[in-house]
């Protein structure tokens, strides 16, 4: 991701939870018992790693067995290591002690652990990012030539790749749509970074780039998986099996989750969010704007998905009083800027969750030429008495006002198409007095009508109202 606009918001986890995750996770936590086994008699060689013949130990007390056991010992040494959880204190000997960071994840605050976390994370994706060397290692060994150039590895190229990938992830777990539990396929998250975005029908070379990328990501998920930035079910390896091979049972072609299947942790995305931010991005966590004042809440939730903005909204309104808090939206919501359409309507979704408490400050504002129809309709929609009848120049006001914000929140979406049609089939005339509206979006709104409507005739009315709206104004 190269765009640095401001993200969809992040909605975390409080941080005690997230350091539980993260104690929790199989890597940090295998780490963390490594640096308490370690002792006077622990060596490591100058790299920094355990010994080899120290190994078959360190994988005895981790519980591990199998083929494999070694090589994951070796890793949860060497995050012990790179964390401070363990201490190298004499390079020659090969001597070690426990790291002062080791204390932080029993004493430490959520931000300690989270730090030693965060650590671990950037050491397993330095480590995602290198190609596998198994041929290389079998090349040595034979005692063969190594041509480094073969390997066709460019590290900063696999670094930008796979932080691509991730901010992807990100983005569809953020997103409007995005409920961060629902698993995303691997080969659409590798189409994402492969695919042109104005590619119709992917081109052969294209689709053998991606299924590339899916075994790349396939391994690279699985290493990724253990520091608990991701929960992944991997590639069926069926799919992997020569073709001429059979396979052990019947499979289905259409199970897309065979192909892979990936989400975000809640742990996960209070780490790729950190990093974001270290990279230089704006990426807001609900929670951001609650101590902020109503000014900073309305333009802050102005590009927020909707249902990021009622949570933000409801974190803001817990801190305050209903009838205080109306007042100060509606103080903010004023404006004849570009950006005031979109303020009153985040002002309106914020009144709806506000109770009856709030409704002298709707009162106090019905003459308002730029509130008192919205303040009519909260009014009357929670059963207020006495609402006086708005005047018609206040009525179109607001229509004006809320298509306004409507295309600054949706752009041209079904939904703002349905609300134009709506407005042009119930408002007979509706033309002939919207151009009149002193609105500073007037022609904008009309234009966009025109442009919105299927039906030529009613286009071509809303494009000689512009007109005449443009006129008016000296536009």
């Amino acid at each position: 991701m190269s765009d640095r606009s401001t993200l969809p918001p992040a909605r975390l986890r409080p941080e005690a939870e997230l350091a539980r995750d993260a104690l929790s996770t199989p890597l940090l936590a295998r780490a963390a018992r490594l640096a308490r086994w370690a002792g006077p008699d622990t060596r490591v060689d100058a790299g920094g790693g355990l010994v080899e013949e120290q190994l078959p130990a360190a994988a005895g007390e981790l519980g591990l067995t199998g083929d494999d056991a070694a090589a994951h010992a070796s890793e949860a040494w060497r995050i012990a290591v790179d964390t401070g959880l363990v201490e190298i204190t004499d390079e020659e000997a090969g001597t070690v002690a426990a790291g002062g960071d080791l204390a932080l994840l029993t004493g430490g605050s959520p931000q300690d652990v989270l730090g030693v976390w965060l650590t671990a994370l950037e050491t397993v994706l330095a480590d995602a990012s290198v190609p596998d060397l198994d041929d290389l290692v079998d090349a040595m060994a034979e005692g063969g030539a190594v041509d480094l150039s073969s390997l066709n590895w460019d590290p900063e190229a696999e670094a930008e790749f796979l932080d691509g990938v991730l901010g992807n992830l990100y983005l569809l777990t953020v997103g409007e749509d995005g409920d961060g539990d629902t698993p995303v396929p691997l080969p659409a998250l590798a189409a994402s970074v492969i695919v042109p975005s104005d590619m119709g029908e992917p081109t052969n070379d294209v689709l053998e780039q991606v299924s590339d990328a899916m075994m790349r990501l396939d391994d690279q998920f699985r290493m990724l998986e253990p520091v608990g930035l991701v929960a992944y079910r991997p590639v069926d390896e069926a799919l992997m099996a020569d073709a001429d091979e059979e396979p052990a049972a019947p499979v289905d072609e259409t199970d897309v989750a065979r192909y892979g299947m990936v989400r975000l942790t809640p742990l996960g995305l209070y780490g790729l969010r950190t990093r974001l931010l270290e990279a230089g991005f704006e990426a807001p966590a609900v929670g951001d704007l609650a101590d902020k004042g109503a000014d900073a809440l309305l333009d802050g939730t102005a590009p927020f998905p909707p249902a990021a903005a009622h949570a933000e909204t409801e974190r803001w309104l817990a801190g305050r009083g209903p009838l205080d808090a109306a007042r100060e939206l509606l103080a903010a919501a004023r404006g004849s800027d570009t950006g005031a359409p979109l303020r009153r309507l985040r002002c309106q979704q914020a009144l709806s969750l506000v109770g009856t408490e709030a409704e002298p400050a709707l009162r106090e504002v019905l003459d308002d030429p730029e509130l008192g129809g919205l303040a009519r309709v909260w009014l009357t929609e929670h059963g207020a008495r006495d609402v006086p009848a708005p005047p018609q120049e206040m009525v179109f006001w607001l229509t004006i006002d809320t298509v306004a914000a409507q295309l600054a929140a949706e752009g041209n979406s079904e939904e703002l198409r349905a609300l134009v049609e709506g407005l042009a089939r119930q408002h007979g005339g509706f033309f002939d007095t919207a151009w009149r509206v002193g609105h500073p979006a007037t022609a904008d709104v009309l234009e966009a009508m025109g442009r919105l409507h299927p039906d030529k005739k009613v286009a071509k009315e809303a494009r000689k109202a512009a007109f005449k709206a443009r006129s008016q104004h000296g536009g």
